[in-house]
């Protein structure tokens, strides 16, 4: 072999050594990519199949660590969110409450406590049987209360009015007590809470639990299960529930005294944030919104929350969201999956991700979700459901099987099917994405 083509051969050798590497990324990218359109592929034939293309879909799922999108469909477009206002609400709480809620606002004038509402729903609540501000006000012999600083309707813009009576609706107000709802029972004699609607409850069979226009509750003698119905709320009622409790004459007045107020610090926010998503509790989120607006200002209003986190953290949406409650039942809301991905990840980006995951219902308390997206005891689906009559959407978190966690949107409205069978189509797809991905 002569010296020229032994340089020509070592050539060839060294060019080959560079040129297998790059052979080998390319075939391995060129697979990553192909499962990557097949994965589009297999979602498309199931949002676009003869069973469900008689209603709007909406999805969005987005690799927060690669910043790419892995599948969109009508993500841009508006839907009715329902109860994923809550994520909406709880960004909202994360950016604008402390660790602790803000139970009232107060001063103590010439031997006088005064105070103030803020919204706090936790005060003798049915769940947190809160007593932060009973033990305060169990120090004075005179207290007053301020309630004219809480500017909201009862009733959020499109509420159902014939939900009046039911349990998912209760008034919003500034002071809330026991959950603004009456829990009734049987036990073997009639149990109401709070006791002073004792003598309002008629032991009848009835086809609604509550009179419209006032507090007549009606409760069949013969259940064995819990009613809770919400209260109609007013200065005079807030007034005697005070003093029952207190057991102590409370005054109403028409404006605080002009001193520096302090606030005083009930529950651990996280504990009302969890179980506002936990259990998709509508008054929670309602006085979330409210609370979140007394740290803005001394007046309680839901819109000024909702625009200050619109103006100084969403000022960047593409498709800016028609937001006008904090539980989501109203129907006017308007959100798309696009704008509900990037709340969700700014949260995701700023918050740890365990404390953040510890706020979502594994498989968003869906029993089929959690049945199947469940490994080896490890949940993968941490999201917040939305259902309204003939509308259902899912967003939150999904953790794959290797190893990835994205972020989804997946919204259905107007369809004529069960519910039942929406969640399990939306069920096939989310499996398809954690197998392939």
């Amino acid at each position: 072999m002569n010296v020229q083509f032994q340089l020509f051969f070592f050539s060839i050798i060294r060019g080959l050594g560079r040129l297998i590497p790059i052979c080998f990324s390319l075939i391995f990218l060129g697979c990553k990519t192909m499962n990557n359109n097949k994965l589009t592929k297999s979602i498309d034939e199931h949002i676009n199949s003869n069973t469900t293309n008689k209603y709007f879909q909406g999805i969005l799922v987005y690799d927060p660590t690669e910043k790419d999108t892995v599948y969109s469909y009508n993500s841009q477009k508006y839907f009715t969110p329902a109860s994923n206002i809550k994520i909406m609400t709880l960004f909202t709480s994360l950016k604008t409450l402390p660790d602790n809620i803000p139970a009232l606002k107060y001063t103590v004038s010439n031997d006088t406590l005064y105070m103030e509402g803020t919204g706090d729903p936790t005060l003798l609540h049915p769940y947190f049987e809160d007593s932060t501000a009973i033990k305060l006000a169990q120090q004075y012999d005179n207290v007053s209360l301020y309630l004219n600083n809480f500017n909201e309707s009862k009733f959020g813009p499109g509420w159902a009015w014939e939900d009046y009576d039911l349990y998912y609706s209760p008034e919003r107000s500034g002071i809330p007590l026991y959950g603004n709802v009456v829990t009734i029972f049987n036990k073997e004699n009639l149990v109401v809470t709070p006791a002073y609607f004792k003598d309002y409850v008629i032991p009848i069979k009835y086809k609604v639990n509550r009179e419209l226009y006032n507090n007549t509750f009606y409760f069949d003698p013969i259940r064995r299960d819990t009613v809770e119905s919400p209260f109609m709320v007013d200065s005079t009622l807030t007034k005697k529930l005070m003093e029952d409790v207190l057991l102590k004459k409370v005054n109403i007045v028409q404006k605080m005294p002009n001193e520096e107020k302090q606030v005083l610090y009930s529950v651990s926010s996280d504990s009302l944030y969890k179980r506002m998503m936990e259990v998709s509790d509508n008054f929670l989120a309602e006085q979330l919104l409210i609370l979140s607006s007394s740290t803005l200002s001394d007046t309680l209003n839901s819109t000024r929350a909702r625009k200050h986190i619109i103006d100084n953290y969403l000022q960047d949406l593409k498709q800016p969201p028609r937001w006008v409650d904090g539980s989501g039942l109203s129907r006017y809301n308007l959100f798309t999956p696009e704008t509900m991905v990037y709340v969700l990840n700014k949260m995701y980006q700023e918050i740890p991700r365990e404390r953040l995951f510890n706020f979502f219902p594994v498989g968003g308390n869906i029993e089929s979700l959690k049945n199947q997206f469940n490994d080896n005891g490890h949940p993968v689906i941490y999201a917040k459901t939305g259902s309204l009559g003939n509308n259902y959407c899912l967003s939150g978190y999904l953790i794959t099987r290797s190893g990835k966690t994205l972020i989804f949107s997946f919204m259905n409205n107007h369809f004529t099917k069960s519910n039942a069978e929406i969640k399990q189509h939306m069920a096939s797809i989310f499996e398809m994405i954690r197998d392939n991905y």
